[in-house]
């Protein structure tokens, strides 16, 4: 019987770095059969709701998210089977018309915020991490992102996460640390658990003779 993939889940709360240490352990990987996944590709088509409604539309929460089509992905990659990756349009806040053709790979990295609230996506996992960094550098990372990269001013970024970022994180993300197999401080920074946890699957691709 053949291997199937590894699954490496990636959560965090915004800001944290995830997203580095993601990009990280694929570079480390690059030339190998590795996919990463970004579980923001899978928020709800909202094309049934007014515009206006679409606007009120949490993030943070878990509800944002269509979970079991993200499963149903999951699960056909780790049977070797393509999938049609949803694209989501954040202007219109609801999934594009566009779709992206993912190949299957031996390792999948699945990188989101809330990757690790739902047992059935952590029971489809090999490995889970967390990425935790305090507080105040994660709004800061925000801050500089959300204003550089989204044109966004300082009032809104600020207002949105006192409202929203903030208590939805410690409701719902921050709690999914305790099923974290391996917990990294300071996010991307972290050359040292970075090299150990890259050398873990090296170990597993190993044990299923994938290297």
């Amino acid at each position: 019987m053949a291997p199937k993939p590894v699954v490496i889940g990636i959560a965090g709360g915004s800001g944290s770095g995830k997203t580095s240490v993601t990009r990280s352990i694929y570079d480390r990987f690059k030339g190998h059969s590795i996919l990463m996944i970004e579980q923001d590709s899978y928020y709800k088509d909202q094309a049934h709701l007014p515009f206006e409604e679409r606007l009120k539309t949490n993030y943070d929460h878990p509800f944002a998210f269509d979970n079991d089509l993200l499963i149903q992905h999951l699960q056909r990659l780790l049977e070797y089977q393509a999938v049609e990756k949803p694209v989501y349009d954040y202007a219109l806040h609801t999934r594009s018309k566009e779709i992206i053709m993912v190949e299957p790979k031996d390792v999948i990295i699945l990188e989101g915020i809330l990757v690790l609230e739902d047992e059935r996506l952590r029971n489809l996992m090999d490995m889970k991490l967390y990425v935790d960094t305090d507080a105040d550098i994660r709004i800061i990372r925000r801050l500089f992102r959300d204003i550089k990269e989204r044109g966004r001013s300082m009032d809104s970024v600020i207002d949105q996460y006192v409202n929203v970022v903030r208590p939805m994180h410690n409701q719902f993300i921050e709690p999914t640390k305790r099923y974290a197999d391996i917990i990294i401080p300071e996010g991307g920074h972290n050359h040292v658990a970075i090299d150990l946890m890259v050398t873990k699957i090296q170990t597993i691709l190993e044990q299923k003779s994938f290297l």
